[in-house]
């Protein structure tokens, strides 16, 4: 419910993860939704308290940027800044690592750094002719850096590329797939059947199987009467297995046999 409500209506969605932590708290998800909830409806020091609590007990920093800006929330861009420095942005997903640069650039701003704040937004995804699901943000961030610097010019290119980017990933649903801008406007559209030739799904991996198992299925009986008949041919062909008589024949050497059977006496026998 929370996740439903979080974005037409943050303080609902924060009652339900209220009542969330208050019967699973110990939960990692639950303490995270609480800080997520919490940073959506201003509690800064709520959301990182959450937050601090979300990574001790998960051990992920995934939610690196909403804790750097709850420090800039509370009104502190150094903590803030010391708490986006501690972690190796390398072990972070781009998504997150981008939204740090975003979180940390902010902090800049905070302090009245304009050009450390640009620079924060110098990142290898910072790339105009391309645009995911992370670029709209980023793309206006750098906008406006770039208008407080009073570099006009450049913000709106960047202002363009973002509003140009949000559209163009909002029809497509890209998602995280890649999109190429030239101009301002999309370089070509995206091919779903193309996006489809990687693996299979497991849909399709399933498919496969189950059409492996219906030729199995269909092949069995028929392969059942192969084998029987191969069996009672074998049967035919194969010679009769030798009697215990004809073992100790063997052994004994049939004269003998036939020796002793001569020499005792009826009764015995």
């Amino acid at each position: 419910m929370a996740s439903r409500l979080i974005d037409e209506d943050p303080a609902l969605a924060h009652e339900h993860a209220l009542a969330a932590s208050r019967r699973a708290g110990r939960i990692a998800i639950v303490r995270e939704t609480l800080g997520i909830t919490a940073y959506a409806t201003g509690d800064f020091a709520l959301a990182l308290r959450e937050l601090r609590t979300y990574r001790r007990i998960s051990g992920k920093d995934d939610q690196i940027a909403l804790m750097v800006d709850s420090e800039r929330g509370i009104g502190r861009p150094d903590r803030a800044l010391e708490t986006g420095r501690a972690v190796d942005r390398s072990t972070l997903s781009t998504s997150v690592r981008v939204a740090l640069a975003i979180a940390m650039s902010g902090a800049r701003l905070d302090r009245g750094d304009l050009e450390l704040a640009l620079g924060e937004l110098e990142i290898p995804e910072l790339d105009p002719d391309r645009a995911f699901e992370w670029s709209p943000a980023l793309f206006a961030a750098r906008a406006a850096v770039l208008e407080d610097l009073g570099r006009t010019d450049e913000a709106a290119f960047w202002a363009q590329r973002a509003e140009v980017a949000a559209e163009a990933l909002g029809i497509d649903e890209a998602g995280d797939e890649e999109i190429f801008i030239e101009d301002g406007l999309i370089e070509g559209e995206f091919d779903d059947e193309a996006a489809g030739t990687g693996d299979e799904t497991e849909d399709e991996a399933g498919t496969a199987d189950e059409a492996v198992l219906d030729a199995d299925a269909g092949t069995a009986p028929e392969s059942a009467e192969a084998d029987a008949e191969t069996d009672a041919e074998s049967a035919e062909d194969a010679p009769a297995e030798p009697s215990i008589e004809d073992e100790v024949r063997e052994l004994l050497g049939e004269d003998d046999l036939e020796a002793d059977e001569a020499d005792t006496p009826s009764e015995e026998k």
